[in-house]
């Protein structure tokens, strides 16, 4: 694991830039539309939206480090948090969103002091945690909406279909997914371990396999300390995530109200969690393409310059995830140095 990390090239930063960009240059070839921007007025209002994107977008960071110092019981210092978090987006948006940078985070935690048992502990809790979030506020806000709202796309029947199967497919995955986890964390501590022994078979891991057993031995401890009654832990392991995930979504809601009117926050924030679905399952970095064509389809229809949905799609994407690309290829490199290669050095003396 250590030596892929520090495989990091400069392509796999280029290529989800690149394919992101294709997607946008292709969608401005056939949709964009110049004289949309005719029908723009950029106001204070417009500021004051664009501020508030930017307050979301550090909130979204901010509950991310709050959860993950919860989870460490605070052996994370808040640089050391911020440090596993950039990483850990890093490594999402350079790898293709099925896998995400989950494997890769329980590295990064591990590395900062943590042990490897309490580091598998923690990225486990961070999924379940994530997971709850959507399985609880998807049907409230499913209710909130109505499904017709939230699947119909005007002129698109076939995305209309698809996406309402796919929402559907994703949830009921999420949801025994979430059951399986609890029943694990919260049951059967050590089915649980023995569900780590075996994800540390996996070819990429089998570096890690001799500290299995050790592994299993913690989190079963771990498990056993949060059923005995943390709480407050979880508690506010929760409300972090659901303040992150909801500033995530906040974003695309301040962006299109710097602009226009958009009456039915609701729905557009609904509809952001289906697109959710749909760039977890995609195969290129960081949901690269998917993303910007997703957000031009299904959230186009609260652009009323519909020529004008494009060039947001790229100012959404530039907002909420070039950032991670820039810090990361600076961060990544010192990290590994420090972190991997540094010690490996030191302990060679």
């Amino acid at each position: 694991m250590n030596r892929k990390i520090e495989k990091v090239k400069s392509r796999k930063i280029v290529l989800p830039v690149l394919i992101g960009l294709l997607a946008i240059a292709y969608m401005f070839r056939k949709e964009f539309d110049p004289s949309a921007f005719d029908e723009i007025d950029f106001t204070r209002l417009s500021v004051f939206w664009l501020v508030m994107a930017v307050i979301c977008i550090f909130g979204r960071d901010a509950a991310y480090m709050i959860r993950i110092r919860t989870l460490s019981e605070n052996q994370l210092s808040w640089r050391q948090a911020f440090r596993v978090i950039m990483l850990w987006e890093f490594t999402s948006a350079v790898t293709p969103s099925s896998i995400g940078g989950t494997g890769v985070a329980l590295v990064y935690i591990h590395k900062e002091g943590i042990g490897i048992g309490k580091s598998s502990a923690m990225v486990m809790m961070t999924s379940l945690l994530d997971e709850v979030y959507f399985v609880l506020m998807f049907p409230v806000l499913v209710f909130a909406t109505g499904i017709p709202a939230l699947f119909d796309i005007a002129d698109s029947p076939g995305w209309t279909h698809g996406m309402c199967w796919l929402a559907a497919t994703g949830y009921a995955i999420k949801f025994v997914w979430v059951l399986v986890l609890v029943y694990g964390m919260f049951v059967h501590p050590k089915r649980l371990g023995k569900m780590i022994f075996m994800f540390f078979k996996l070819p990429f891991l089998k570096r890690w396999k001799r500290n299995a057993v050790k592994a299993l031995r913690e989190t079963e401890r771990s498990s056993a300390e949060l059923k005995s009654g943390k709480k407050r832990l979880w508690i506010k392991a929760f409300l972090a995530t659901a303040l992150s995930w909801t500033s995530r979504y906040w974003i695309v809601n301040c962006l299109l109200l710097a602009f226009f009117p958009v009456h039915d926050q609701f729905l557009v924030f609904a509809r952001q969690l289906v697109m959710w679905i749909a760039m977890l399952i995609s195969p290129t970095p960081g949901g690269s393409g998917i993303a910007e064509i997703m957000f031009s389809r299904y959230l186009g229809e609260f652009i009323p310059p519909a020529g004008f949905a494009v060039a947001l799609a790229l100012l959404w994407r530039l907002v909420t995830y070039y950032p991670y690309l820039i810090v990361g290829a600076f961060m990544a490199p010192r990290w590994v140095s420090d972190k991997l290669i540094g010690k490996r050095k030191r302990g060679n003396k």
